[in-house]
């Protein structure tokens, strides 16, 4: 049998976070991007650039948004590092250093 790491895409990208938070937290709750920045005090400009990928979640509005859906802030800064993580992976291998002789 298969285990999980090995079905996993290898090139793949994570989903952005800002995908996240629209599509499993603001649609099911029929929230708009307006209302969620109201509500959490900060400018709808950042959540709109979250949401559509042109920035990173900070961990101010991790924490916000951890209290504001249920979540912890972890979740949110973790999907954000997978995302960076995979977006940013070098095309290039580098050799593991050793101890000099």
């Amino acid at each position: 049998m298969l285990g999980s790491e090995s079905i996993k895409p290898m090139n793949r990208v994570p989903t952005h976070p800002g995908e996240i938070l629209r599509e499993e937290f603001l649609v099911p709750l029929g929230v708009t991007q307006v209302d969620l920045a109201a509500h959490l005090g900060i400018p709808l400009q950042r959540i709109n650039e979250f949401v559509r990928g042109r920035r990173g979640v900070s961990a101010e509005t991790a924490w916000l948004l951890a209290g504001a859906l249920g979540t912890t802030p972890e979740y949110w800064t973790n999907l954000q590092a997978q995302h960076d993580l995979a977006a940013s992976r070098p095309t290039r291998r580098v050799k593991p250093l050793r101890p000099a002789s």
